[in-house]
């Protein structure tokens, strides 16, 4: 750890259709990492709302970026000295989605919005009956004591040019709101995926996900080398471990992969 690192922690919860009970599990959560020394903190995907299985309610619950939910969270941001990073349940604009999307706020309010590209189609799922996917678009980062971070999505973590654009945006760690959906071989895929996006990108990642019985839980943050610094197991927790932009760069020295690749990612409509 050095004077340019700054703590990161994941937060591991079960957002449910209760959104007051949601906040305050933000909010017990979020002063458990601050009082750890964290001053970024990683929520799961979805954490203003969700239902299991989806339902019609998800269009009742669906607010704007400038809604309750991103307002309380530039409260809690505001007096814990904190950056807040959650998934929220947004309305769309055709009226019969909503859109899965993830808000950095800080305590000015919100710097950084994000909706999720790749909907999650597989496994016997189907969300995009539900939501719209995301615009293609230049990426948002945020910045935070000299680190700069982006954010991805879920499902996104099985499409590498997603962090590839996120890496090219100079961003030294990418926070990843996740519901990854318990299955056979699930928790080796969340946890092997999250480690090759900072492998191949020489930074850090956290994901934040959902605790059993519906999510793997195992929510973690993976170092440029590609080592696992800190984690939650299966309950419902806090894991800080501190981000340091020199590491990043100590990494790239010796191994310059991003430098020396031949191909660009292109969009595909």
């Amino acid at each position: 750890m050095t004077d340019t690192s700054i703590g990161v922690a994941v937060a591991q919860f079960a957002p449910s259709a209760d959104e007051a009970a949601n906040l305050d599990a933000i909010a017990e959560l979020a002063e458990r990492a601050a009082s750890r020394g964290a001053k970024v903190v990683v929520f799961p995907e979805y954490s203003s709302y969700f239902v299991d299985p989806f339902d019609a309610s998800l269009r009742e619950r669906a607010q704007g970026v400038d809604g309750p939910f991103a307002a309380a969270l530039a409260a809690l941001a505001s007096r814990l000295d904190i950056h807040v990073v959650a998934g929220l349940l947004e309305r769309a604009s055709d009226g019969d989605r909503v859109r899965n999307t993830v808000i950095a706020v800080g305590p000015g309010g919100v710097v950084a919005t994000y909706r999720k590209l790749h909907l999650y189609d597989a496994f016997g799922q189907r969300e995009s009956d539900w939501v719209e996917p995301g615009v293609i678009a230049a990426p948002e980062t945020f910045d935070v004591s000299g680190v700069r971070f982006a954010l991805m999505t879920c499902y996104d973590l099985r499409f590498p040019e997603v962090a590839r654009l996120l890496a090219d945006t100079g961003a030294h760690a990418v926070l990843v709101a996740a519901e990854w959906v318990r299955g056979p071989l699930k928790e080796h895929h969340w946890r092997t995926l999250l480690h090759a996006r900072a492998i191949e990108n020489t930074l850090y990642v956290a994901g934040a996900d959902h605790p059993p019985p519906l999510g793997v839980g195992h929510s973690l943050v993976i170092d440029p080398q590609g080592v696992q610094i800190a984690a939650v197991g299966t309950g419902t927790d806090v894991a800080v471990a501190h981000v340091d932009p020199a590491a990043v760069e100590r990494v790239r020295r010796v191994n310059p992969a991003l430098e020396l690749r031949r191909f660009g990612v292109v969009p595909r409509d």
